[in-house]
């Protein structure tokens, strides 16, 4: 009798593990599919963005053809680390674009562009806020994943360790401002 009293306290535990992987998996792709919408927000924008400057400085061409590049590169990018490297290169793409737009006057006055990059800057905001969650709960799971007796339950089950979505190295960096000739600039 005492034997199918500590099995079925042990069973209930162990679904009560089994369970509690199963949400955090699905709350970590629920929050991936978030930072899915949110990307493909801002590659859909870009476009609209690229055309606009066009207009204003269709000889600056090397510079577009930069963030057309980052963008389908990001858009085919899989899993969380890939996205993370080519969602970088698309936000230093992004940067030259605003960078470049500084030196035409009609453009920074234009209110379709100007509208076009606070969208994205608000588009930036939410991604941040996606990734962070995301994170988090990758986080949770991964912790879940690891502890005693959680762990064993996973590995019976095969469940596995999802990755960060992480900023690459070089988005971490702080710029640096340099002075010359007059004119900051950033490297």
């Amino acid at each position: 009798m005492v034997e199918l009293l500590v099995l079925g306290v042990v069973g209930v535990a162990g679904v009560a593990m089994y369970n509690s992987l199963v949400k955090l998996g699905t709350q970590a792709e629920a929050a991936w599919a978030d930072i899915d919408v949110q990307l493909k927000r801002r590659h859909d924008l870009i476009p609209n963005l690229v055309e606009t400057v066009k207009g204003y400085a269709s000889h600056e061409r090397q510079t577009l053809e930069a963030v057309t590049a980052a963008r389908s590169s990001a858009m085919s990018a899989q899993g969380p680390a890939a996205k993370a490297q080519a969602e970088g290169m698309l936000a230093g793409a992004l940067k030259s674009l605003f960078a470049l737009s500084e030196a035409y006057p009609d453009l920074q006055a234009a209110g379709g562009f100007r509208d076009l990059q606070e969208t994205l800057t608000g588009l930036e905001d939410h991604i941040q806020q996606a990734r962070r969650y995301y994170n988090a709960v990758v986080r949770d799971y991964n912790t879940k994943l690891q502890q005693v007796p959680t762990n064993l339950i996973a590995k019976a089950f095969n469940f596995v360790e999802r990755e960060f979505f992480e900023i690459p190295d070089a988005e971490k960096a702080v710029p640096q401002v340099k002075f010359g000739d007059d004119k900051p600039s950033l490297p």
